[in-house]
């Protein structure tokens, strides 16, 4: 049993930190997109975090985050179908990653980031008034540059790990202790002579039946 309990334990941690890296490497920025306007307008970068490129990725971690809580709430046969879903979510992580990593896509993440921002798609130029707006013009063509190669190979690896900890789950899972297994207590052995007919015979000999014999004197 401790051995079934440290695997347990094991394929948990290994599903929370895969969720837990994919939340975090989305976060961060996976590419940058370069526009160069008709002139005199200048050119304009954009950094696209991982989120704003693949914002499914994040909602499918924090899915596989639920599901490992279910992992630990269920049992038998219901754990190993919650154990097939991580597994589904993990791959399906992994798939919209690397099918985000395409210039068309970085390039449409990042005029939607432009034009959805804080100025409503304008920015203030460096004129001494302070005062002058000009409008950012995103429809230029794009360059891409990939950059946070690592952020984006740190959650293609948490999702390997959320599938990997499925595929543990449907099949180890049944084997592992239930969460409600260490609340259950044996019920107490039933007293000597608590039956009718041993009452009555008791009470008969006038001998109090709730007495264990041990204490009698």
């Amino acid at each position: 049993m401790p051995v079934m309990r440290r695997e347990f334990a094991l394929v948990l941690l290994l599903g929370a930190a895969g969720a837990g890296l994919v939340v975090l490497a989305a976060r961060q920025a996976w590419a940058q997109a370069t526009f160069t306007p008709p002139r005199p307008l200048p050119a304009q970068e954009f950094s696209v975090t991982g989120q704003e490129l693949v914002p499914l990725a994040g909602a499918l971690a924090l899915a596989a985050l639920a599901c490992l809580a279910a992992v630990i709430a269920t049992r038998s046969v219901l754990r190993r179908a919650v154990g097939v879903l991580l597994a589904v979510l993990g791959a399906a992580t992994a798939a919209a990653v690397l099918a985000s990593l395409r210039a068309s896509a970085i390039l449409a993440a990042a005029r939607a980031s432009a034009l959805s921002g804080p100025l409503g798609g304008s920015t203030t130029s460096g004129a001494p008034s302070g005062g002058a707006v000009h409008e950012i013009v995103v429809a230029g063509p794009g360059q891409v540059i990939m950059a946070g190669a690592p952020w984006r190979a740190a959650a293609i690896a948490g999702a390997v790990a959320i599938v990997l900890a499925g595929l543990a789950t449907a099949w180890r899972g049944p084997r592992w202790p239930v969460m409600s297994a260490r609340f259950e207590r044996s019920s107490p052995a039933r007293p000597r002579g608590t039956d009718s007919a041993s009452m009555w015979e008791s009470l008969s000999r006038d001998v109090d039946p709730t007495v264990d014999d041990s204490t009698r004197t």
